[in-house]
């Protein structure tokens, strides 16, 4: 049975709460942005204001094995300046079972990076390149073996469990998706993923009309489950991006040296067909800046969408497809925006983006619910200062892109269940 936050009573109890404390280091190994950590603060202040102990449990970084340059030791001293708190250290995930017995109410515990055990993914490691396939399926049912005792142990240390990492909530891991069975009447979400599964539902099943998605990014490749999805949802869909040159080439228009994937044209004219046939308006690019290199310093003119000349390649959204598309914007209730429209890494390349996320923030002045998630598009809307002037922007890339997707994410099926 699902618990809530708001009304559990954490009196006396051990919470074991799972964050995403996956924040970037720099080579001193200090923290270059803990929006991450910050984000998890309301969670895990709530348990300790209701007179609770905390055991905060996440990964850092891809090690293939115990590597002190992904531990999360690094973070120890900012996580207790946040909390206000001194937060003790548990140096092995799977031996802090007299750490976890000894806390008292209001103190934490930190353990140390989960992903330092094959059972936090529940995929083998070390195999030799040349293993043969028994030998992968050997290995694989041993993992799976050893993630029980895994996860026992980690259920062992606390009363009950809180997920609030929605940055892992599409990952059947150990510590977002298994350990919840352990706690049947005591597993619920933390204040961050109430926040994003609100958000998901705002845009997908409650969504005001009229309701439009704006997809952008590099490839298609990678948003095609997405825009599938989205048309049984939107009422307009702005495709912008470098995957747009691959819909336009689809149509006959030629798109010069811009990034496109042609084994994908025959998508792209299935996906503008089916939007015809359910009455969803496509707005495409008709107008472009090119650029003749990939540069701060290159020389870029603007052209129509269709007629990009050989030798020169999209890199952002023209002026016209920014009209077209702001107008679309400020006559929606509900707006999604995954994926930038441009290359605004380099700033010449930056201004449809900014254009959006200025459109953005107009719209939801005016009482749009809007939605910005997947890790580019949340990137720039943060860069270019606009994070606070929109409904809700999402922490989770891989995760948020999933949901959208129309898939219900691991972390969020296990406390639900």
């Amino acid at each position: 049975m699902q618990q809530f936050i708001d009304s559990y009573d954490f009196t006396g109890k051990k919470a074991i709460v799972r964050v995403d404390f996956n924040v970037p280091l720099n080579e001193n190994f200090e923290i270059t942005d803990d929006t991450r950590i910050r984000a998890a603060l309301p969670t895990l202040k709530k348990v300790l204001a209701g007179g609770g102990a905390l055991i905060i449990m996440s990964h850092l970084g891809r090690p293939k094995k115990v590597d002190p340059k992904f531990s999360l030791k690094h973070i120890l001293a900012h996580v207790s300046e946040l909390l206000g708190v001194p937060v003790q250290f548990a140096e092995d995930c799977q031996k802090a079972q007299a750490q976890a017995a000894a806390l008292k109410p209001g103190e934490v515990l930190l353990l140390e990076n989960l992903r330092y055990y094959a059972e936090e993914e529940g995929k083998p490691r070390g195999l030799a390149e040349d293993a043969t396939d028994e030998e992968k399926k050997a290995a694989k049912a041993a993992v799976k073996a050893s993630q029980k005792e895994f996860v026992k142990t980690l259920a062992s240390y606390a009363d009950c469990y809180i997920n609030d990492a929605f940055g892992t909530a599409h990952r059947a891991h150990a510590s977002t998706a298994l350990i919840a069975e352990y706690f049947p009447n005591d597993k619920m979400f933390g204040y961050l993923m109430e926040g994003e599964i609100k958000a998901i539902d705002n845009v997908l099943k409650n969504a005001q009309r009229p309701f439009t998605a704006i997809i952008g990014g590099s490839k298609v490749s990678s948003k095609l489950a997405v825009l599938e999805n989205m048309l049984e949802k939107v009422d307009n869909l702005i495709i912008g991006g470098g995957m747009g040159y691959t819909f336009i080439k689809a149509q006959g228009g030629h798109i010069g040296n811009s990034l496109h994937e042609d084994e994908l044209m025959p998508q792209a004219l299935e996906i503008l067909a089916k939007a015809k046939e359910k009455g969803v308006n496509v707005y495409l690019s008709v107008q472009t800046l090119v650029a003749d290199a990939f540069s701060q310093d290159a020389n870029t003119q603007v052209v129509p969408s269709n007629e990009i000349p050989e030798g020169w390649e999209g890199v952002d959204a023209g002026p016209e497809s920014l009209a077209r598309w702001r107008d679309v914007i400020l006559n929606s209730k509900t707006i999604l925006w995954n994926g930038p429209v441009g290359v605004f890494e380099i700033e010449k390349f930056a201004q449809g983006t900014l254009q959006i996320a200025k459109d953005l923030a107009e719209a939801t002045e005016k009482g749009a619910y809007s939605l910005v998630g997947g890790g580019d598009s949340v990137a720039a809307v943060t860069q270019m200062g606009f994070s606070k002037k929109v409904s809700y922007v999402s922490t989770g890339g891989g995760a948020m892109l999933e949901a959208l997707e129309g898939k219900l994410l691991p972390g969020i099926a296990a406390i639900l269940e």
